[in-house]
């Protein structure tokens, strides 16, 4: 959460003379950060350390809750270990939230852990609601003043709460939408949990213009995030505009289903001739869409785009050489296989791609130019331009011409490239057809936004990438998961690895007609362990 550096007070000794008696020299510690509160301690008397002691975790956490209920912030604040962050969120919940008649009960410690559950009353313009929910605190000891504090993080307050939020309570800023499917079926948070997010961005975004009127509700404000508001209790309904999106309720099901299976995953869903985006789920923890705006290696996955690379560059094509050695080397920095890989020096490069030969693409470093895979990902591929205009923020991808052995990594999706889902569904989806559609999620007619354009791919990269991505699901390394999936089909799976992870992240995209899925589960393993049955599941309920 500790993100900067915070500006620390420290008071000074200090000696008080009255009638020329010496009142003595005291030592005086504000802890603003790192520490909350103020204390002071006799000059001798020296600081605690080490844990907290079961009775001062229970004694810290009696006076936060004391402080918490009677709508002292500021003294709340106090016994928290960053009180400069920790008072605007508490105010706000007496105050900007009109939470009243607060009722906190602790539950039995966990170790310097204490869970409790808050019931409130939100009462704004006359209408009021009860609010319950449960949270955590932790307790640790001060740094500077050896007191025992409240670790601060906002979701002590609240468990939607993050940096810089803060609950309000009012009336709402847009009016609700109520999004519709492609054919017109309703899409409600409850039954498609993994819109939630999207949906409070479309409202934001589109809400005036859907029609309607706005209600009454408790809300979580992105202040720093600029996100849209996060509707958390609903005092007074107002009267929600009709939002149409491209979304497939079919398929949205079944992405939701999918993901339910893996956790930390994400899928992203495109219709290739078109580009709009049929079906978006995540399971995360930390409820972050990282379906559309996560930023971390596509691993193999990228050799679709690679190859386009070095097919467009007149380096080899799909039954031109791209041999496959054990292990190669390029800007003295040694690159291997997964283990278990067959080397052979007279692959093709279709074959090097259904195998998955990281050494094939790796020996092509020192032919193609420091931006070549920029260059193809932005020109063809539309990737990494920050033009997208999806209708919900998103990330567009980036390849950098990073040169040095960065090179190398990038033509097999790691180094400095950085994809999400939604990006990988969008190569697929151009690999497929030739024409770079940029993906939206409500039509362009809504607000008339300029969608981004590139260039895209000639025929024969086409029928070339075709024919390696049906090699790839028919008899490579894909062929387990695209197994009995008809019509015209295609895949490619990928691991990253990333620092500091035990697993690799697991990645899979492919098409079946006119639908190209991409998925990624974070330490998922291997491209069909985790991702595969994902992008398998999305392709067989179609759009």
């Amino acid at each position: 959460m500790r993100k900067g550096v915070k500006a620390a007070v420290v008071g000074s000794v200090f000696a008080v003379m009255v009638g020329g008696a010496g009142y003595g020299a005291f030592n005086f510690v504000s802890a603003v950060n790192g520490d909350g509160g103020t204390a002071a301690a006799g000059e001798n008397e020296p600081l605690r350390s080490g844990p907290p002691t079961d009775a001062e975790v229970r004694e810290t956490a009696r006076q936060f809750f004391a402080a918490w209920e009677r709508g002292q912030g500021v003294k709340a604040a106090s016994y928290t270990n960053f009180a400069e962050e920790a008072e605007p969120v508490l105010t706000s919940f007496g105050q900007d939230a009109h939470l009243t008649d607060v009722e906190i009960t602790p539950g039995r410690a966990q170790g310097r852990t204490v869970p409790f559950s808050v019931r409130a009353t939100v009462s704004y313009d006359g209408k009021s609601k009860p609010l319950a929910y449960r949270s955590t605190l932790t307790v640790v000891r001060g740094k500077s003043t050896g007191r025992a504090l409240v670790d601060w993080e906002p979701s002590v307050v609240h468990p939607r709460l993050k940096d810089g939020d803060i609950l309000v309570t009012g009336e709402s800023a847009t009016p609700q939408v109520e999004a519709v499917d492609r054919d017109g079926t309703v899409l409600p948070k409850a039954k498609y949990p993994s819109l939630g997010p999207i949906l409070d961005e479309l409202r934001a975004r589109y809400g005036e213009q859907a029609g309607g009127t706005p209600g009454v509700e408790l809300a979580v404000r992105h202040t720093v995030a600029g996100a849209a508001d996060t509707t958390l209790l609903t005092l007074a309904e107002g009267r929600p505009g009709k939002l149409r999106t491209t979304l497939s309720a079919t398929a949205q099901a079944a992405a939701e289903r999918a993901v339910a299976q893996y956790d930390e995953s994400s899928v992203v869903a495109v219709k290739p001739s078109t580009g709009e985006i049929l079906a978006v789920a995540n399971n995360r923890a930390d409820g972050f869409n990282a379906a559309f705006l996560g930023q971390v290696a596509p691993g193999s996955t990228m050799k679709i785009l690679s190859a386009a690379t070095l097919i467009d560059a007149g380096l080899t094509s799909m039954n031109g050489p791209a041999p496959c050695p054990d292990s190669a080397v390029s800007e003295s920095q040694t690159f291997h296989n997964l283990t278990g890989m067959t080397p052979n020096d007279n692959a093709t490069l279709s074959e090097s791609f259904a195998r998955s030969c990281n050494t094939a693409f790796v020996k092509f470093a020192d032919e193609v130019k420091v931006d070549s895979l920029t260059r193809e990902a932005q020109d063809r591929f539309g990737i990494g331009r920050d033009d997208w205009k999806v209708g919900v923020p998103s990330f567009d991808g980036s390849v950098p011409a990073a040169g040095g052995p960065d090179t190398a990594a990038g033509l097999i999706g790691q180094g400095q490239v950085q994809m999400s889902p939604l990006n990988m569904a969008s190569v697929t989806a151009t690999a497929t057809t030739g024409t770079f559609r940029q993906p939206v999620i409500v039509p362009q007619s809504l607000d008339g936004r300029e969608l981004a354009k590139a260039q895209g791919l000639s025929g024969s990269t086409v029928e070339q990438l075709r024919a390696m991505m049906n090699r790839t699901a028919t008899s490579g390394t894909a062929a387990s998961v695209m197994s009995g999936l008809s019509g015209s089909i295609g895949a490619k799976t990928g691991s990253a690895e990333v620092d500091g992870n035990t697993k690799a992240d697991s990645w899979f995209t492919g098409y079946r007609d006119d639908v190209a899925a991409a998925a990624m589960a974070q330490q998922g393993g291997r491209g069909g362990e985790a991702a595969g049955p994902i992008v398998a599941a999305v392709l067989r309920a179609g759009g």
